[in-house]
């Protein structure tokens, strides 16, 4: 199933595909923080080692099937498959964009 991604949500999943972190982190605001299995990155250059990290690590493929706005939060349910312990896995992303950038990413079941 295909949703409709705002523009820089969109970037930030077809970058994540690609797995460019710099691509990644060029979706952010300068001081924008992400948080992932209990972790917290603040900054560009933090997101962008997150995410290089994070795909060395593990080889897998997201695929979003849902998204719902609430207030200033962007909530997209992707689907994860891949090598890492407890795949397959759907995960929340939730979004707090600034313009036309991400400001905050949570990642959660």
């Amino acid at each position: 199933m295909t949703v409709k991604l705002p523009h820089i949500i969109a970037e930030y999943f077809d970058a994540d595909r690609k797995r460019s972190a710099q691509a990644v982190a060029d979706c952010f605001i300068d001081d924008a923080i992400v948080k992932d299995e209990g972790h917290t990155y603040t900054g560009r250059d933090a997101i962008r080692q997150w995410k290089a990290d994070s795909s060395a690590k593990y080889t897998y493929s997201v695929e979003p099937f849902s998204i719902s706005t609430e207030g200033d939060r962007t909530t997209v349910v992707s689907h994860l498959a891949g090598d890492f312990p407890g795949s397959p896995v759907d995960l929340r992303y939730l979004f707090v964009l600034d313009g036309q950038k991400i400001a905050g990413l949570e990642i959660t079941l």
